[in-house]
């Protein structure tokens, strides 16, 4: 019996020992929290997709703590209610930020975009384009295999006729698919207001456009001469909107011969 005893005593002792240890440890290498890092980082969304130009989230309020940013409204997905809850904390002012959501500027659906070839690899975009620059006559245009889809934390993208598509309800435009997408056709587009749309990413020359796509821009400098406020430029044989400079008249819609040009006044329904 005695042996039981003096074996739990020194179970007992060698605890008391550890915990003594490590109660001292977590005094000695205890990191200082930043009690602004952790405010700033309770009114973040934890979407941690990097919109704001930082690590995610903890970056993001880490660099409002040290001072290595004053901007409050770097946080997109949040919107202009988060930056109010930061610029609180910080005690600093903030600008309002007009509302933005995620389309995708490209029209080569299967009415619009013939296949030169069937794909049966790995059903990612980005794989996809290693192979002649994709399954599609447009080497420019949507694959719609969805690796946008797969990243979005909202679920706001779907593929719709060999397009992605996005909700904009659901969309909190955190540029994930914008990253995601090889061929740079998702752009972050003003809410609330209308606004023309180019929805063509083809840099080709007109003739050779016309030959990919039967919606594709062509460069034909027409929406340019059209435009009453300057908005509306061709770079690359592509035609480019300036959304602050546009008022959405539809002129350029108008005078587009291919359709390329639109005119969207995306709002949420909820």
């Amino acid at each position: 019996m005695s042996g039981i005893i003096i074996a739990v005593v020194i179970v007992a002792a060698i605890g008391l020992i550890a915990g003594l240890g490590l109660a001292i440890a977590s005094i000695v290498f205890a990191v200082p929290v930043d009690e602004t890092e952790v405010k700033v980082r309770e009114c973040l969304p934890g979407a941690n997709c990097g919109a704001c130009g930082y690590t995610g989230c903890d970056g993001y309020a880490q660099a409002l703590a040290k001072g290595e940013t004053l901007s409050c409204n770097l946080c997109i997905p949040g919107g202009n209610d988060t930056a109010k809850a930061v610029a609180e904390i910080m005690g600093l002012s903030v600008e309002e930020m007009t509302p933005m959501v995620a389309a995708v500027m490209c029209q080569g659906n299967k009415l619009n975009v013939e296949e030169k070839l069937e794909y049966s690899g790995v059903h990612s975009c980005k794989i996809a384009t290693q192979l002649f620059g994709g399954p599609k006559n447009c080497v420019h245009g949507c694959i719609g295999f969805g690796d946008c889809v797969a990243v979005c934390p909202y679920e706001a993208i779907f593929i719709c006729d060999g397009v992605a598509r996005i909700n904009p309800d659901k969309c909190r435009a955190c540029k994930m698919c914008i990253k995601t997408c090889p061929r740079g056709l998702i752009d972050l587009f003003p809410l609330n207001t209308a606004k023309a749309a180019v929805l063509c990413k083809n840099h080709d020359k007109g003739a050779q456009t016309r030959k990919q796509c039967k919606a594709g821009c062509i460069g034909c400098m027409k929406c340019v001469k059209a435009c009453p406020a300057g908005a509306v430029s061709v770079e690359n044989f592509c035609a480019k909107v300036d959304y602050e400079k546009c008022i959405g008249c539809g002129e350029c819609h108008k005078v587009c011969p291919i359709g390329s040009i639109d005119i969207y006044n995306i709002k949420k329904h909820q």
